[in-house]
């Protein structure tokens, strides 16, 4: 399992990390049931802080992508939740928002916009198939 953190992005790490295993199951490098590394293994591979591995996997269990057995470890759920949850509907709203603000200060087009957004779908649809 190869994770890829850039240092120098104003997202923040934990944030990447939770993003990547994401992508990670929607490519089908991770499969349900698979088991992640341990907070301490991820964290000295990476060479971060355990505390935001700690962080993004909560986030991702809280989310209900993973699952942790005490005593086994962390693994992909079988079957995570693919329905919004309200908070969450709304943080992807409120990000949207700021995508569109930063494509109409960078004389992005609604149409390129929606063109990306039809291809990242695609992408996703031709991946989990």
């Amino acid at each position: 399992m190869f994770f890829r953190i850039d240092t120098k992005s104003s997202t923040p790490l934990y944030e990447q990390i939770i993003y990547q295993i994401k992508d990670m199951c929607l490519t089908g490098l991770l499969r349900p049931g698979e088991k992640l590394p341990s907070i301490r293994d991820l964290s000295s591979q990476m060479v971060i802080n355990p505390n935001t591995v700690n962080k993004a996997y909560q986030e991702l269990e809280r989310s209900g992508i993973i699952v942790t057995i005490r005593g086994k470890g962390t693994f992909i759920a079988e079957d995570f939740p693919l329905t919004p949850l309200p908070e969450k509907e709304k943080k992807i709203q409120s990000q949207v928002r700021q995508l569109v603000i930063d494509c109409h200060y960078a004389g992005i087009s609604k149409q390129r916009l929606l063109e990306w957004t039809e291809q990242c779908f695609a992408e996703m649809e031709d991946r989990s198939s």
